[in-house]
Protein backbone atom coordinates (compact mmCIF):
# COMPACT_ATOMS: atom_id res chain seq x y z
CA UNK A 1 0.00 0.00 0.00
CA UNK A 2 1.36 3.26 -0.98
CA UNK A 3 2.00 6.05 1.71
CA UNK A 4 -0.71 8.49 -0.08
CA UNK A 5 -3.56 5.68 0.55
CA UNK A 6 -2.91 5.11 3.88
CA UNK A 7 -4.09 8.48 5.21
CA UNK A 8 -7.44 9.49 3.89
CA UNK A 9 -7.91 12.68 5.94
CA UNK A 10 -7.38 14.64 9.39
CA UNK A 11 -10.81 14.39 12.24
CA UNK A 12 -11.59 17.81 13.49
CA UNK A 13 -13.66 17.24 16.64
CA UNK A 14 -14.10 19.18 19.59
CA UNK A 15 -12.04 16.42 20.88
CA UNK A 16 -9.45 16.02 18.91
CA UNK A 17 -8.79 19.83 18.91
CA UNK A 18 -8.16 19.28 22.81
CA UNK A 19 -5.76 16.62 21.96
CA UNK A 20 -3.80 18.69 19.69
CA UNK A 21 -2.05 20.78 23.05
CA UNK A 22 -1.23 17.37 23.53
CA UNK A 23 0.49 17.12 20.49
CA UNK A 24 -2.06 13.89 19.49
CA UNK A 25 -3.14 14.34 15.76
CA UNK A 26 -6.12 11.92 14.29
CA UNK A 27 -7.06 11.15 11.02
CA UNK A 28 -8.88 8.90 8.88
CA UNK A 29 -6.83 6.04 7.66
CA UNK A 30 -7.13 2.94 5.15
CA UNK A 31 -8.56 -0.12 7.15
CA UNK A 32 -6.15 -2.47 5.91
CA UNK A 33 -3.51 0.22 7.19
CA UNK A 34 -1.21 -0.99 10.06
CA UNK A 35 0.79 1.00 12.84
CA UNK A 36 4.31 1.13 11.02
CA UNK A 37 2.46 2.14 7.77
CA UNK A 38 0.26 4.89 9.37
CA UNK A 39 3.53 6.24 11.21
CA UNK A 40 5.98 6.10 7.84
CA UNK A 41 2.66 7.78 5.70
CA UNK A 42 2.11 10.71 8.73
CA UNK A 43 6.45 10.97 8.99
CA UNK A 44 6.58 11.28 5.17
CA UNK A 45 4.12 13.70 4.34
CA UNK A 46 4.02 16.23 7.48
CA UNK A 47 7.75 16.22 7.95
CA UNK A 48 7.39 15.07 11.95
CA UNK A 49 8.68 12.55 14.03
CA UNK A 50 6.12 9.90 15.43
CA UNK A 51 6.37 8.99 18.93
CA UNK A 52 3.47 6.73 19.00
CA UNK A 53 0.41 5.50 17.02
CA UNK A 54 -3.16 4.25 18.33
CA UNK A 55 -5.53 2.73 16.15
CA UNK A 56 -9.62 2.13 16.53
CA UNK A 57 -11.31 0.35 14.79
CA UNK A 58 -14.90 1.74 14.09
CA UNK A 59 -18.11 -0.34 13.28
CA UNK A 60 -20.14 2.04 10.56
CA UNK A 61 -23.49 2.87 11.79
CA UNK A 62 -26.29 1.28 9.13
CA UNK A 63 -28.66 3.72 7.46
CA UNK A 64 -32.39 3.58 6.97
CA UNK A 65 -34.09 4.63 3.72
CA UNK A 66 -37.44 5.97 3.48
CA UNK A 67 -39.23 6.79 0.83
CA UNK A 68 -42.61 7.16 -0.30
CA UNK A 69 -45.12 4.23 -1.06
CA UNK A 70 -42.10 2.00 0.01
CA UNK A 71 -41.13 0.13 2.98
CA UNK A 72 -37.78 1.59 4.77
CA UNK A 73 -34.75 0.04 3.80
CA UNK A 74 -31.70 -0.30 6.16
CA UNK A 75 -28.70 0.12 4.16
CA UNK A 76 -25.24 -1.60 5.63
CA UNK A 77 -22.81 0.06 7.95
CA UNK A 78 -19.15 0.60 6.53
CA UNK A 79 -16.05 0.03 9.01
CA UNK A 80 -13.71 2.16 9.33
CA UNK A 81 -10.24 3.05 10.94
CA UNK A 82 -9.29 5.37 13.28
CA UNK A 83 -5.41 6.35 13.90
CA UNK A 84 -4.76 8.29 17.29
CA UNK A 85 -1.11 9.83 16.08
CA UNK A 86 1.41 11.19 19.03
CA UNK A 87 4.39 13.02 17.60
CA UNK A 88 7.67 14.03 19.36
CA UNK A 89 8.14 17.23 21.38
CA UNK A 90 8.45 20.22 19.24
CA UNK A 91 6.53 19.09 16.26
CA UNK A 92 3.41 19.95 15.26
CA UNK A 93 1.00 19.84 11.90
CA UNK A 94 -0.73 23.08 11.16
CA UNK A 95 -2.40 21.78 8.65
CA UNK A 96 -4.58 20.18 11.20
CA UNK A 97 -4.75 23.00 13.54
CA UNK A 98 -8.15 24.28 13.95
Amino acid sequence: MELTEVIRHGIITEKSVNQQQQNKYTFKVALKANKVQIRQAVEALFKVKVVKVNTIRMHGKPKIVRRRNAPPRVIPARPWKKAIVTLAEGYSIPELQA
